[in-house]
């Protein structure tokens, strides 16, 4: 009896200081402090953010470089070899960083930072699109259950049923031909044409993910709790049982947004994404395959931008999902 009562005695400071460590910590700071643990996130996050401020500042970082993403130079470009770009490494040079593109001369970091604020753009707008109408279809949905779940169900999977590119391809030119007539230039409205569809088409996944669980927490105590003190719905939804869902939330957006922008990237490859002379990096590696074989820089600069971002995306968004997941220990030894 005495040693046990020793080895509780040794034993309880151990667990009641484990209990302080992580009692009343909230579960944002908790999420924080197992995501600042992995030394891979916080380089993915890292780079992230370099990218976001280089994007958003690229305005002020090409005027203080002289440099242009429109402005064609023919100087820095050879005649004898067919406009391609003059000099080695595609026309590296003190005025042009990472060279030029073949025929027109104009400056690829220019157009390489351009394009990350496009491809950015369209990113984050649709997600966030989609994170709206997603969740609120989805609370909604999982919430009152019955006919409305069955509209809103029924609606999801005729969504999910339609071929998403095929789709995207044949309703192109109607929709942007709208577009422009609401006085959109060409340019912009191809841009706001690929936000529509992402969106239109991205919802539905999220809205099922949400549903599911909004189905497990309307049985909670804390939401018959509100139901019996007569709260109303719009409280019980957007006060009692959204702030139980930004975990999932949070996760599908930072998994979601690699998957927009390589899909503009590809869109723009394919020839239905975004147009000239508006940069985009998908459009940048459509123009250089046929000049691989003479300046594999031109595909190299923005095949390895590309590669970068949706990689340090998907390692921040693996580690966000572990961060948030109650379940996950290996941060909290």
């Amino acid at each position: 009896m005495s040693l046990d009562t020793a080895d509780a005695s040794a034993a309880s400071p151990a667990a009641a200081s484990t209990e302080d460590t992580f009692a009343g910590i909230s579960l944002r700071r908790l999420a924080w402090r197992r995501l600042k643990r992995d030394k891979g996130a916080m380089i993915a996050m890292g780079v992230l953010i370099l990218v976001f401020v280089t994007a958003l500042l690229a305005p002020l970082i090409v005027s203080v470089l002289g440099l242009s993403p429109y402005d064609f130079d023919n100087s820095a470009l050879d005649p004898a070899l067919g406009s391609l770009p003059a000099g080695s490494w595609g026309g590296v040079s003190a005025d042009h960083p990472l060279g030029v593109e073949p025929l027109t001369g104009r400056d690829l970091l220019a157009r390489l930072l351009y394009g990350a604020r496009v491809s950015m753009f369209i990113a984050l707008t649709a997600v966030t699109l989609i994170a709206i109408i997603g969740t609120v279809v989805g609370i909604v949905a999982g919430y009152k259950s019955g006919w409305v779940d069955t509209i809103i169900g029924r609606s999801t999977d005729l969504l999910l049923a339609f071929p998403f590119i095929l789709m995207l391809i044949a309703l192109s030119p109607v929709l942007t031909q709208r577009l422009e007539a609401l006085g959109l230039s060409p340019e912009n409205a191809r841009i706001i044409y690929l936000v529509i569809v992402f969106a239109f088409f991205g919802w539905p996944y999220l809205a099922r993910l949400i549903r599911g669980q909004v189905l497990s927490l309307r049985e909670r105590e804390f939401v018959e709790a509100a139901v019996a003190s007569g709260a109303p719905t719009r409280r019980i939804l957007f006060k009692e049982i959204l702030p139980n869902l930004w975990a999932p939330i949070i996760v599908y957006v930072t998994i979601s947004l690699p998957t927009l922008i390589a899909a503009e990237a590809a869109l723009s490859y394919l020839g239905v994404g975004v147009i000239e002379p508006t940069p985009s990096w998908g459009k940048m590696l459509a123009d250089s395959v046929r000049y691989f074989a003479v300046v594999p820089t031109y595909l190299f600069i923005p095949g390895t931008a590309l590669f970068v971002v949706v990689y340090a995306f998907n390692v921040f968004g693996d580690a966000v999902r572990d961060a948030l997941d109650p379940r996950t220990g290996r941060n909290l030894r």
